[in-house]
């Protein structure tokens, strides 16, 4: 029986998927734990705490490196939620291009004027007009799930679209529209778009993306998407530039004390996975990824370790081990199986940057003391003896 602890409130159609050998709980000291955006950074990180599943893609909110020095695999749900963010860029499209809030905030003044509403409408909606988007460029950084989704909407609405991704995936490869032209570089892009979106993840190489040095190469009045992180734009940076009009509108669906002070800035209160499909859609990845960890070893959608499917028991016993990526690991490990006579069946390694994961099929039913002998190897931090 595994435990699995919920730190945040999960779609019951995903945890109805766990099934007989798994059971909700509250102890800490769970083997799992299924989080949507539940701050884990200050939490002690229980012995027995084998996965970590978030409902969703982004995981600023969990300590991936002291995750993985523990051998605890952390999953995300790439793409789960890609639908319900790509509905909400189109939206921001829109937002961007015609003054859609300050529309309907200025509407909203017009209260008691009586029968001379419809006089006045005329007389000042002149103010909230707007070009249209057919035919403008967006450029699009980042086509992962979202971004490939984002970029093909975008082509279906009569814009010319300019996709940025040097590490693209196959996968994203083959879902993105012939129609959408690749660029080069984030020159490429700053220079011919009307319109920028942001698809990447938050990580050192792309914080403060948007400031003044990019900002200066961009194109006059252009407006920026950021359904992203607000980490990836420098909101001091980009104040002046809103100021002057070098940027036309900032929609960002991640509000903060600056970003929320800014002209020219559309601020949705992080909305864009906000729909029960979305819910829905991660709560069921997540989960099943977890069951597939804890029950067969294999690991799909990892952010820490190598994705690495052995499929079903081709044998006895399986045993996973969670190692550092250096070398004469997987030597080490055989030997210790060979010393006590146990023959492998089947076995596959992978790496992912500084971590390894190995997973052998063998013959015999493995004990504890066999086991500890291997998690004693140094650079191992955990075993997992599976049956």
């Amino acid at each position: 029986m595994y435990n699995i602890k919920t730190l945040n409130k999960i779609d019951e159609n995903g945890l109805k998927l766990l099934g007989e050998r798994f059971t909700i709980t509250e102890d800490d000291n769970a083997d799992a734990v299924l989080l949507r955006s539940f701050k884990m950074h200050d939490m002690e990180l229980p012995k027995a705490l084998k996965a970590v599943g978030r409902a969703g893609a982004g995981v600023n909110n969990i300590p991936i490196d002291k995750c993985s020095e523990q051998g605890i695999v952390v999953f995300n749900t790439p793409g789960a939620n890609a639908n319900g963010v790509k509905e909400l860029v189109i939206a921001g499209l829109f937002l961007a291009s015609r003054d859609v809030t300050g529309a309907i905030d200025w509407a909203k003044t017009l209260k008691g004027e009586g029968d001379k509403v419809p006089k006045l409408v005329e007389e000042g909606k002149s103010k909230f007009t707007g070009p249209e988007i057919m035919g403008k460029t967006l450029g699009v950084i980042g086509l992962g799930a979202i971004g490939v989704l984002v970029a093909n909407a975008a082509v279906a609405l009569g814009m010319d679209v300019y996709g940025y991704d040097p590490f693209i995936s196959v996968d994203s490869a083959w879902g993105l529209s012939s129609q959408v032209c690749k660029a080069t570089s984030l020159e490429e892009i700053y220079a011919k778009a009307d319109y920028i979106t942001l698809h990447v993840p938050f990580i050192k190489e792309t914080e403060g993306m948007i400031g003044e040095a990019s900002i200066k190469n961009m194109k006059d009045g252009v407006k920026i998407l950021n359904f992203s992180r607000a980490e990836l734009v420098n909101d001091e940076e980009i104040k002046p530039a809103l100021e002057s009009g070098k940027i036309g509108r900032y929609i960002t669906d991640f509000p903060n004390a600056k970003s929320i002070e800014l002209p020219n800035t559309v601020c949705i209160p992080h909305l864009g996975a906000s729909t029960p499909e979305s819910e829905i859609n991660c709560a069921i990845m997540a989960v099943n990824e977890i069951k597939d960890y804890l029950l067969l070893g294999n690991i799909t959608n990892s952010v820490n370790y190598p994705d690495c499917i052995a499929g079903e028991f081709s044998s006895d016993s399986r045993i996973t081990i969670n190692h550092k990526n250096i070398p004469n690991m997987v030597s080490q490990i055989t030997t210790v199986l060979a010393s006590a006579g146990v023959n492998i069946a089947d076995m596959m390694n992978k790496s992912k940057k500084d971590w390894a994961y190995t997973v052998l099929d063998v013959d015999t039913v493995i004990d504890e003391a066999l086991a500890q002998k291997i998690e004693a190897i140094d650079g191992v931090v955990k075993v997992r003896v599976l049956r």
